[in-house]
């Protein structure tokens, strides 16, 4: 009986995570993952830890986990899972953006690899280039560089405050390009760009930043 519990309660939480569309954030949320094998497709729920199926025990924890939101334990959703599958779309989103890697760069700024890549990381130290991670790689985001590679002036004033905050690089990013609230619904990177709202950003760009430092 114990295991066909096992196996009706590993398929019940398969499916609900795959009909909210979840099943690739498990890992990252530091989650057990399940794989379907067989010729029946039954769930397989696996340990992290030993790579051996998880017990009925470890099951109904790993439930405990993914319901333990809202006040009604059978509609709960995962929300832990929401925001990870939210971040993983944003940045997405911001992926599909025009960027520049190094070499990239250095093309537009009609440098060398070596000069482009001294010149980021100083602009970076300084607080004056948004610099991405992206796997085993670093990125700049297009939308605060001149026609010539070089950093926007107006946006420049914008940026020291919240990268010296130490704000997230890829929250900078989506915050400096889509609308915020702070700006009532504003984008910074282009209300900067108008005179009659730049002190706006400005001001905003530094509230946020004492935010993000309160916080840290």
């Amino acid at each position: 009986m114990t295991e066909e519990q096992r196996a009706a309660l590993g398929e019940d939480l398969a499916t609900w995570i795959e009909s909210l569309g979840l099943e690739g954030h498990l890992t990252e949320a530091g989650l057990p993952t399940f794989r379907r094998d067989g010729e029946d497709g039954r769930a397989r729920w696996i340990d992290p830890g030993t790579g051996g199926d998880l017990s009925l025990a470890q099951l109904r924890d790993v439930e405990q986990l993914l319901r333990s939101e809202g006040t009604e334990p059978e509609h709960a959703v995962p929300v832990s899972l929401l925001v990870l599958r939210r971040h993983a779309r944003l940045r997405e989103e911001l992926l599909a953006t025009p960027w520049h890697d190094y070499a990239s760069l250095a093309e537009l700024r009609g440098a060398s690899l070596e000069a482009t890549r001294f010149a980021v990381h100083k602009a970076a130290s300084t607080h004056r280039l948004l610099v991405v991670p992206v796997e085993e790689r670093s990125i700049v985001p297009a939308f605060q560089l001149s026609g010539d590679g070089e950093v926007r002036a107006d946006l420049a004033p914008v940026l020291e405050p919240i990268l010296a905050a130490r704000m997230d690089p890829w929250r900078a990013w989506a915050w400096l390009t889509q609308p915020a609230g702070l700006l009532g619904g504003l984008v910074p990177e282009r209300a900067v760009a108008d005179p009659e709202t730049a002190d706006l950003v400005l001001t905003a760009a530094v509230r946020l930043a004492e935010r993000v430092s309160a916080g840290s």
